[in-house]
Parts: C-alpha cells; structure tokens; sequence
C-alpha cells in the first residue's frame, strides 16, 4: 500500500449537492411569437412569460414586440399578430431588459426550448446583453419520455394541454401557450414523481432512456465524495465488478446512472451493483496507480482492460555459448532483454524483426563452444540467414560472436543497424510492389521497436532504488491547490508514496516524512520493474509533464543516447521509400505505412540523462528531462 493516509476529512454536502426539490424551484416558462424560423434572420413580435414556483403563480409578462421588419401573411394568419399591431410596439431593445430583469434567478421553461431560447439568446447577442445562463427544461423530450403514443398521436402543445386537461387552450399568442405549458410541465412532475425524480438536478438526466432499475440506483452515490480517487462497484457477495478512477468520485459515479453511459455490459453491470465503495487519494496519479493494482488483484469482470502481470512476454537474448532469441515471462539476471509486450505474438514478431536483420541461429538445441563433430547445417544456413555456428569444430566461432554481440547491442542500446536493415528491406518490398510482405515487415519492425523503447524506458526506473520528485500542484490533473506541491516518492519503478503538500507551506518537511514512512520495495531485476510495467509507465509519464523537479535520486538514472526513442520519427527512412517507389506507388500507402510504423514504435525520443545531485528545495530545482 502506498505510504499516505487515506482518511477522508469530515464531509458535509452543500445545499447543490443535495439537490433543490422541484416545489422550491422558481421556474419562468415562456413562450415566443416570431416571424419565422430562423432567429438570425427572423424577428420576435410577442413575449409570454409564466413564473411560477411549488404550484402557484407568482407574476406574469406578455409584450406586443416591433420586430423591425414585416409580418409575413401566413404569420399574421397562424397568429393573429398583424403588422398594424406591432407598429406601435416597443423595440426588442426596450422589451428584452424588462424579459431578463422578470426571469433573473429563475429556471427557464419553453416547449421546444431550443426555438425560444435560441432567439433570445441572439437578440442579447445583437444587444450586447451578457446572455444570464439559465438552467433550461424542454417539457418536449419530457413528453416524449413519460407520454406514450397509446395516449397521444404526437407531443405538440395543443395535444398535450388537451391530454393534460389544461385550464387554457394554447392559441399561438405567446401569454396563452405559456400558460397551457404551465399546466403541462406540472402533468409531467406528477409523472416524474414515482420515478423518483423530485430535484431540479434530476431533471437534466430525466429524459433519458434510461432502464428504471438502473435509475433506480442512483441512491448508491449519493454518500460519495467530491474527492479524486477510485471507486469500486460491488455485487452479490461483495464481489468487485467494476473499477474506475476519476477526479471526483461522486459525479463521475452518477453519471453512470444516466442516458451518458452507452456502454451495454456497464449498464448490466450498473443492473447487478449493490454498493460502491470510495478510495479517496490525495492525488490524481495515485488514483491511477490505485485503480491498476485494484483491477490486477481483483480481476473484476466487467474491466476490460484487466491487466495480469504474469502474461507480460519479454524476449531475451539467452546466455549461452552460442546465444540465440527466445520468448519468455520473465527476466534473468545477466541477460539482455526488450519489453514487455502485451501478447506472445507481438513478442515473436520482433524476434522475426531481429532475424530478418541479423544472422542469429533459430535453432532451439544447445550447441558447445566446440563440437567433437561438426554438425548439419540447417536451410537457414544454406539461404545466408544463420551463420551455423554448429558446424565449428576446432575454434569457437568469432563470426558467431559478433552477431550475438550486434544483437545484444540493438537490445540494449542502438537498434539503428536493426531499423536500417528492414528499412531497406521494406524499400526493397515496396518497390517490387509485394506490398503485403511490406507491410509484414512493418510490422516486425514496429514490434521490435516498441519493445526495445520500452526496455530502456523501464530498466533504468527499475534500477532507481529511490527517486523524489515535485510538481506544483494545481497544474495539469494535479486537484490540489494552487501554491502546493505534489511530492512522489518511486521505488524500483513502483509508487512508494504520494501526498500534497499545503499552499504556501515549506513542502520539505512533507518529503522527509514521505521518504521515511514509503513502502518498502524489493530491487528487480531490470529492466522489469517492482510494479506492473503499466504503473511505471503511468510515473513516467508524470514525471514526462511539465512543471516536475527533481528532489532526491539515490542511483544514476539515465538513458542511452543512441536509444530506440530515437527512431520515432524515421522520416528519412519513408523518404527514402519514396524515392525508390515513385509517387505514383508512394500514394498507395506503403511509404506512410512505413513512416506510420516508426512513430507508432516510440513515443518519443530519448536523450542522454544523468541523475541530478539532490537540492536543498525542489522550488530551486530546473525541470527536469524524463529518460
């Protein structure tokens, strides 16, 4: 377990958090009459305003408006508003203020809101008026949701104020259709009610499709925190069937509750949950760290991304007289290594990568530094590609030695003999237009890498008995405030210990007790780390971001130069490609194939690092470049 304190502080949720109740809520529902449809080009000719609130109107508002333009004919006809009675009606300029001043603090109510409120929001745009931002409820999408079609042909205003027995007939003049929606939002509210929609928070999600049973399960976050951290979903028998992360636990939990998760096995998993549990965590990237090692030791079905540190394949380079490539779960000590790789097949592929380029024997027997007898050569042999070290009876093989000693090198260090080989290769390819093996080729090299990149990204982590870092916190995912510093202790490439020191505060003090309370971690055997690669991937991205200072590094922690980072981006090797195809091959894909290949492999380039000295303040510390 990390070394930090996980106690939440006493919580007490604030009056937003709890919800407003509908019967508290003062809603202005409103209704335009306009010249047409569209509010860039159309004017308004009639304002209707209701304001209501827990049942009983509290004020109305209706003005005639002289859109500044005619009355279409058909316009005049649906409504009744002639141009002779707009003539002598205020500018939108004198009725808008009045409209804003009557609704302000209110929750705005239209039916087909978008058509209402998207005129009002240019006319403020046209004014110059700061548009207030009002909580907008559509009692359309509403209607469609609780008003099923055995009930009603459609869901216009007139059909439902005449379901709803509405006290007013909707008319198309402004005073009157607002008043019939009053009648027909408050139909609706009876209808939310059983459902369990009773707070104006609801009603922004009550329009979704959502299964009743897994509304129904809203209640399982309402005692969560508005903390980072990681949340756990429970079934039957307090198995873990979900784990997520998040910035704050309990919205991203409702949100689960809602028309916003699409995700079909999430919404089964949300019918079968019957708890969930919160991990607060001081910051974001212990949550992430949480969240790995929870999934790794629970294993919950419903992750798909369940991460099993045991099917993690490497290739190493084997130690023996004569070497040769072989795929395996683990390091040794005393042998090169490159990975890890997600699946035994992308592990083979870059093992095909390197016998593509260098003569290393294929042949899984033992051979002796000398045989009594010489041996048969295999066909590899014959075709040039394994330099048949078996057949060396009276002196080791020195030819033999040499390649082990270049595949040894491109694992470890400089692939670029590696890349350089399959490039031609793929130029090769690529020109004699067998672009499928082209392609094959690609990816090999993409695959080899990859690992590669990855191995000289872990490896000098792993061997980092103790790194402390900082990083202001308040910047990037970092939830703390501004003036603090995010302190992280690593460990053989495993988080040790995090924690966020206060604004303004030394943050010293806070690193020494950190460094004196961190887990424990035993060394590994590099390049694996002492955590899963995945969370010393996520800490080297952290300490990749900007703002990070160097505290405290116990071990030189450096990468090499001439490093497989380095090869990210090969545009002279698609150039190249280019070049030997023409443009008229080069358009169909094989040199961006090629190029794609390279960036794809690394994530960036390496440069050569040496640790930096241990600073008295990590405020004085220059940024520092990740491995």
């Amino acid at each position: 377990m990390l070394a930090v304190s996980t106690t939440a502080p006493a919580y007490q949720a604030t009056f937003e958090e709890l919800g407003t109740p509908l019967r508290d809520v003062t809603f202005v529902v409103v209704d335009l009459e306009t010249t047409g449809t569209s509010a860039k080009e159309g004017g308004i000719t009639e304002i209707g305003a209701v304001k209501v609130r827990g049942g009983e109107v509290l004020g109305e508002f209706q003005s005639l408006v002289n859109p500044g333009q005619p009355v279409p004919a058909f316009i005049a006809r649906l409504t009744g508003i002639t141009n002779a009675m707009v003539a002598t009606a205020p500018d939108i300029a004198l009725v808008l203020p009045s409209f804003l001043e009557f609704a302000r603090g209110s929750v705005l109510v239209a039916h087909n809101a978008p058509f209402d409120v998207g005129f009002l929001k240019v006319m403020c745009a046209r004014l110059d008026y700061e548009w207030p931002g009002f909580t907008v409820v559509d009692t359309v999408p509403l209607a469609r949701r609780l008003v099923t079609r055995d009930e009603a042909p459609n869901h216009k205003l007139s059909t439902l104020a005449n379901l709803f027995h509405a006290s007013v007939s909707p008319d198309h003049r402004a005073l009157a259709d607002a008043r019939a929606t009053v009648d027909v939002l408050h139909a609706l509210f009876e209808r939310l009610a059983p459902m369990g929609i009773t707070h104006l928070e609801d009603l922004a999600t009550a329009a979704d499709p959502v299964p009743p049973e897994v509304r129904r399960k809203r209640h399982l976050a309402d005692d969560l925190p508005d903390a980072p951290g990681v949340y756990l979903f429970r079934g039957p028998g307090d198995e873990v069937l979900y784990v997520g992360t998040s910035v704050n636990i309990r919205k991203r939990v409702r949100s689960y509750f809602t028309a916003a998760e699409k995700r079909k096995r999430i919404t089964e998993m949300v019918r079968i949950a019957e708890r969930v549990t919160p991990v607060a965590c001081a910051t974001h990237l212990e949550a992430q760290v949480r969240e790995l090692r929870l999934i790794t030791e629970h294993a919950p079905r419903y992750n798909r991304r369940s991460k099993y540190p045991e099917r993690q394949s490497w290739v190493r380079l084997t130690d023996e007289a004569y070497p040769r490539l072989s795929v395996v779960g683990a390091v040794v000590a005393g042998a090169a290594h490159i990975g890890p790789f997600g699946s035994r097949r992308t592990a083979q592929e870059a093992v095909h990568a390197l016998h593509d380029a260098l003569n290393l024997r294929q042949c899984t027997a033992r051979i002796p530094l000398v045989s009594k007898q010489p041996g048969s050569p295999c066909a590899l042999a014959g075709m040039g590609r394994c330099s048949a070290p078996c057949v060396a009876t009276e002196a080791p093989d020195a030819s033999y030695e040499q390649v082990a000693e270049a595949a040894r090198s491109a694992l470890t260090g400089d692939p670029a003999p590696v890349v350089r080989a399959l490039s031609d290769r793929i130029a090769t390819l690529a020109h004699q237009e067998r672009y499928e093996e082209a392609g094959e080729v690609t990816r090999r090299l993409r695959a080899f890498v990859s690992g590669a990149h990855r191995a000289q990204r872990l490896g000098p982590l792993a061997g980092c008995a103790e790194l402390v870092a900082a990083r202001p916190s308040g910047i990037g995912d970092a939830p703390g405030k501004p003036g603090g510093w995010e302190i992280v202790v690593i460990k053989h490439g495993r988080l040790a210990a995090t924690d966020v020191s206060a604004p303004r505060a030394d943050p010293l003090p806070l690193v020494a007790a950190l460094r004196t309370t961190a887990e424990h971690v035993e060394p590994p055997v590099p390049p694996a780390p002492a955590a899963h690669p995945e969370e010393t991937h996520l800490l080297l991205a952290w300490l990749d971001s900007p703002g990070v200072r160097l505290v405290h590094v116990s071990d030189t922690w450096a990468c090499p130069v001439r490093a497989a980072g380095a090869h990210a981006d090969l545009t002279w090797a698609s150039d190249r490609v280019r070049a030997e195809i023409g443009p008229a091959v080069a358009d169909r894909g094989a040199a961006d194939s090629i190029h794609a290949a390279h960036v794809g492999a690394a994530d960036g380039a390496d440069a050569g690092v040496t640790a930096a000295p241990e600073p008295e303040n990590p405020q004085h510390v220059d940024t520092m470049t990740a491995c």
